[in-house]
């Protein structure tokens, strides 16, 4: 199933509520939250002790979940930061992550470092601005923002004391043949270095979804609405496997029912074995995106201008 995008008014907003609360078979689930977007006045003893009683009663925490590769669109040296939009226009997302050790009783990852990267509203990636995200887009130089060509929606937040990490960002768009997503990397071990992260491994790499409904009603939106064509959808995306929050599905949370442009929250808990590594890089490893990559999308290095990089053929 695809959909086409046109202008239209949104008359209601769907929002998903992904029911869980414990680390599933795969390693990914939703876990607390209400705990994970309380008020700042919860204290951390608090805060710890519901992320401990959450995970204590699951019974799936011990199977991780399989690495998928890491796409073309991967470049090294993402800043340190938590607002990572530059000025990129689209519906606000607030993404609260929390890192667990699935082979401890699902206890904190502190320190641990959580790296994402996605598209932008109209399906560009930073560093690779000229890949064609496949319908009818304009180019990624019209959307007028102050963005960096090489940095805009990529960054590394360090988990704090309860494996928590949050991110400023936008609703990522879509390109063919992908369904919306977001890219993210796992590591341990290292440390904060000139403004990025240092040294250490990877231990998990894997990506974040969208309900359909919601990407949907979205994708109606300025200036989403100006890259038409045909989307792909959950059902029919080469990675997502159906399981839900074990998939990496996000619980998501709209910050204002009646106005789906004032933006979403969305929570997941990840996970990882500290002493596994697995960076997601070349074609094998549990699974990849695979598939044909769309139109002008990279299969080397990146513009001799942007960080140093890794990237596979794989869309």
């Amino acid at each position: 199933m695809t959909g086409n995008h046109k202008d239209k008014s949104i008359t209601r907003l769907r929002a998903i509520a992904v029911t869980g609360g414990t680390v599933a078979a795969g390693g990914l689930a939703v876990a607390g939250y209400q705990a994970a977007f309380a008020d700042t006045g919860t204290t951390t003893a608090d805060a710890a002790a519901t992320a401990t009683t959450t995970a204590s009663e699951s019974t799936g925490c011990m199977t991780l979940m399989s690495s998928v590769t890491e796409g073309p669109y991967y470049l090294d040296n993402a800043l340190v930061r938590k607002d990572i939009t530059e000025g990129k226009s689209g519906v606000p997302l607030t993404l609260r992550l929390t890192v667990v050790d699935a082979t401890d009783g699902c206890t904190p990852v502190k320190g641990a470092a959580v790296e994402i990267w996605h598209c932008d509203a109209w399906g560009y990636y930073s560093g690779y601005t000229t890949a064609n995200p496949g319908g009818s887009a304009p180019a990624e130089s019209e959307d007028g923002s102050t963005a960096k060509d090489n940095t805009y929606l990529r960054g590394y937040q360090i988990a704090n004391a309860n494996g928590v990490v949050k991110f400023e960002t936008i609703f990522p768009g879509w390109y063919t043949p992908r369904t919306c997503h977001i890219h993210l990397k796992v590591h341990t071990g290292g440390q904060k270095e000139d403004g990025t992260y240092e040294g250490g491994k990877v231990n998990y790499t894997g990506q974040l979804f969208f309900d359909d409904a919601i990407a949907e009603e979205i994708f109606t939106l300025e200036p989403y609405s100006k890259h038409s064509g045909s989307y792909t959808t959950l059902d029919n995306d080469m990675v997502y496997d159906g399981g839900g929050a074990s998939s990496g599905l996000l619980t998501l949370k709209a910050v204002k029912k009646a106005d789906p442009f004032k933006g979403y929250k969305g929570l997941l808990t990840l996970g990882i074995d500290p002493d596994a590594e697995n960076t997601g890089a070349g074609s094998g490893g549990g699974g990849g995106e695979g598939g044909t990559p769309p139109s002008g999308a990279p299969t080397g290095t990146p513009p001799s201008d942007a960080p140093s990089a890794s990237a596979s053929a794989s869309s």
